[in-house]
């Protein structure tokens, strides 16, 4: 099987890693950079130096560079196709792979920024706009890339609504380190992803702030309440918040030292505002770009999400953390759903 990842960031970079050293089963993996330097390192010194300095590239890990509008000349002995780029490039990449004939999985969790005043779309709603006829899905779940890229025990979850992307997926990434799982919910999947962003910036300041494991484990529990409430008026099953794209994804960010969310805010709760946080990350922080429009998905869908409108006004400034935590704690006493 011939996989190309498009996009050298971290997470591109690492299930690369992860695919090629399976070579023995057949696996023949290319990564892609848009940035020509970057590539040229690469393959100098077989390491991302920017994003995973601490992992070699295996040997039988090609690494591509070139301009992106002419991928698709390249594209065409590949088997499979996997999109690494943040969010905010999935759109202008589907847009060139929209007549590939091979199946696309991204790897972005979010929602993109609203277009013209619109809601802001989950990534297979964009697919839908520009790429309709893509046999198409995700991958994801639980996941740091530095883990992955290590070979340390990782599950996942390749979700499509195409069988056939399901079990390519699966066929292409299972290994002895990384288990596949197959779902066919993927608007439960992207939810779960996009949402634990949002949650884990609070569960950041929870902790920033001292506030106890007492005040950790409400956050999070009441987080993925208001995860599965948009998740099912959005049409997902309530099964899939309780799998590893839901609570699992959602305990990752919202608790590990690795989590990018969880950090910005840890960096807010000391004082720092949005600007310094985000700078100080080096990488992208979705749940920073993602906050306003899941707020706003579920205002216009009838949604209360009382912690994500938190993050929320945190991050505009209007509120302080502590002000934020007495928000929640002040509100109406109500009955647990």
């Amino acid at each position: 099987m011939k996989i190309m990842v498009l996009g050298a960031g971290a997470w591109g970079t690492a299930l690369a890693i992860s695919a090629s050293e399976q070579a023995q089963r057949g696996r023949e993996v290319s990564l892609w950079s848009r940035d020509p330097l970057q590539a040229e390192a690469m393959r100098t010194t077989r390491v991302n130096a920017r994003y995973l300095p601490e992992v070699k590239l295996p040997a039988g890990l090609r690494v591509l560079d070139g301009p992106a509008e002419a991928l698709p000349a390249q594209l065409v002995d590949q088997d499979l196709l996997i999109v690494g780029t943040p969010m905010a490039g999935l759109r202008g990449m589907l847009e060139l792979l929209r007549d590939c004939r091979q199946p696309v999985a991204w790897l972005c969790k979010g929602f993109e920024h609203g277009r013209q005043g619109g809601d802001g779309l989950l990534a297979h709603e964009i697919q839908a706009q520009v790429a309709p006829d893509l046999q198409a899905g995700v991958l994801s779940g639980p996941s740091f890339a530095l883990e992955v890229a290590r070979a340390q025990p990782t599950a996942l979850v390749a979700a499509s609504a195409h069988e056939q992307v399901r079990e390519l997926l699966v066929q292409a990434f299972h290994s002895p380190n990384l288990r596949v799982y197959a779902n066919d919910d993927i608007v439960g999947v992207e939810v779960g992803g996009a949402v634990k962003n949002v949650l884990a910036i609070a569960t950041g300041l929870c902790d920033g702030l001292d506030l106890g494991l007492n005040a950790r484990a409400a956050l999070i529990t009441r987080g993925l309440a208001e995860m599965t409430r948009l998740g099912l008026a959005l049409g997902a099953r309530a099964e899939t918040f309780m799998g590893l794209s839901g609570l699992g994804d959602l305990v990752l960010t919202a608790t590990g030292d690795l989590s990018r969310n969880r950090k910005v805010g840890l960096l807010l709760a000391q004082g720092q505002n949005l600007a310094q946080a985000v700078a100080s990350l080096g990488h992208v922080a979705e749940g920073v770009y993602s906050a306003r429009t899941v707020v706003q998905r579920a205002q216009h869908l009838g949604v209360e999400m009382p912690i994500a409108q938190a993050v929320v006004a945190l991050l505009d400034g209007q509120m302080k953390p502590a002000e934020a935590v007495a928000s929640l704690m002040g509100r109406d006493p109500t009955q647990e759903q």
